[in-house]
């Protein structure tokens, strides 16, 4: 009996699958569509650009040395502040070089006395030497001891114009106009000429440099994009281009590119160039991380995708999803440049497609959808101001003829 009821149950079994598997068609056929956001894909212009990383530099950097030896004295600038080329920054002790500048001068009357009396000497010989009053030899000596003694006047001048330089020294002055950074010595420390010991740095920054990197192979089609007109041209040897800050915003003034002084790195295989901007409000600090961004061409034809849109399968492919006759398609696509949080999609999606950008938790190939307007996408947002507008102009107009109402 048993075994009867087994073969009547084997039987039955297949039968309430079908039904249960019948109901579950029934219930996803007769399942509302679901929801998504869309937009409608156009071709446009686009500039593409290259991206490398780089450091900003001073324009001009001026390492303030020591140049004799001695006490500081006092420090005669705010640090951080701004300074003038000649203007003081340290004071040196002067007692042993003004000691030296007037036992120079010294030496200099001395030898001037000298010179004279033998000037004179000299001159007496010439006119006792016509009359034979003088041998030739005496007459000889005098003329050489004049020369002589005129000789130690230049060598004592020299030295006294020496003296006076160390003497100068002693007051340290900024060579260049900038931005004066902290002291690295204070009052009272010894200095040392010899070891070049080093008081301050002064940086020039209304301009500055930045300093990056690139392959041989990338500067090759560089400079090849440069003379094919396709970089925007600022003089017949710089191309444009634009810095990428830490935060991620673009500074706002554009700078030149240089190619004059490129070098190949034989280590890295790669090119060391510098462009130049300027940087009046001094937003740009040397030692900063900037990305610097090379204008590399214009894509006539470029589809753009929100990043947002895009799906990565596990092997890495993208794809996304599309609308196709009210469901969901998956389509493969691939993908180019970043461009304002955009991708460019260079095979896979053409204009006209219908792009699916919001609401994937629900869906998949084949599933019905009810495609709505993004909300983001600034032509819908376009329309829809435009429509606000229309409709407040139209609640202010006041009737015609307000007795006909």
């Amino acid at each position: 009996m048993n075994f009867n009821k087994k073969i009547l149950v084997s039987a039955l079994l297949p039968l309430f699958l079908l039904s249960a598997c019948g109901e579950s068609s029934n219930q996803q056929a007769q399942r509302p569509p679901m929801n998504v956001s869309t937009i409608t894909l156009e071709s446009q212009p686009v500039t593409i650009f290259t991206t490398l990383p780089g450091r900003i530099n001073a324009i001009k950097d001026a390492v303030v040395i020591a140049r004799v030896t001695g006490n500081i004295q006092s420090i005669q600038f705010e640090q951080g502040s701004r300074v003038k080329a000649g203007q003081a920054l340290f004071k040196i002790d002067p007692a042993v070089y003004q000691a030296n500048v007037n036992a120079a001068q010294a030496s200099l009357s001395q030898a001037t006395a000298n010179a004279s009396s033998a000037a004179a000497l000299a001159n007496r010989y010439r006119t006792l030497i016509k009359e034979n009053a003088v041998s030739r030899q005496e007459y000889d000596q005098a003329i050489a001891s004049a020369k002589q003694t005129a000789a130690a006047v230049e060598a004592a001048k020299a030295a006294l114009d020496a003296a006076q330089i160390d003497l100068s020294y002693t007051d340290v002055i900024s060579p260049i106009d900038g931005i004066v950074g902290a002291a690295l010595v204070t009052e009272g420390a010894l200095v040392s000429a010899t070891s070049g010991t080093q008081l301050a740095k002064v940086q020039q920054i209304n301009e500055v440099y930045v300093d990056f990197t690139q392959s041989t192979t990338e500067m090759m089609q560089l400079r090849k994009a440069f003379l094919n007109g396709e970089l925007e041209r600022v003089d017949n040897n710089t191309a444009a281009v634009r810095l990428i800050l830490e935060d991620g915003s673009t500074y706002n003034e554009t700078g030149k590119l240089l190619f004059s002084g490129v070098s190949v790195d034989e280590t890295t295989g790669k090119v060391n160039l510098r462009a130049t901007f300027p940087n009046s409000d001094e937003l740009l600090l040397p030692g900063m991380f900037v990305r610097v961004r090379l204008e590399r061409g214009i894509n006539n034809n470029a589809v753009l995708v929100p990043n947002q849109a895009l799906q990565r399968k596990a092997d890495g492919s993208s794809f996304v999803y599309t609308v196709e006759e009210g469901k969901v398609a998956l389509r493969p696509v691939t993908v180019g440049e970043v461009v304002d949080n955009k991708t460019i999609v260079t095979s896979g999606l053409k204009s006209g497609d219908q792009l699916i950008v919001e609401g994937f938790t629900k869906i998949g190939p084949g599933a019905p959808i009810n495609a709505l307007p993004w909300a983001k996408d600034p032509n819908v947002a376009a329309q829809s101001a435009a429509g606000q507008q229309k409709e407040n102009a139209s609640d202010q107009q006041e009737p015609a003829n307000p007795s006909a109402e």
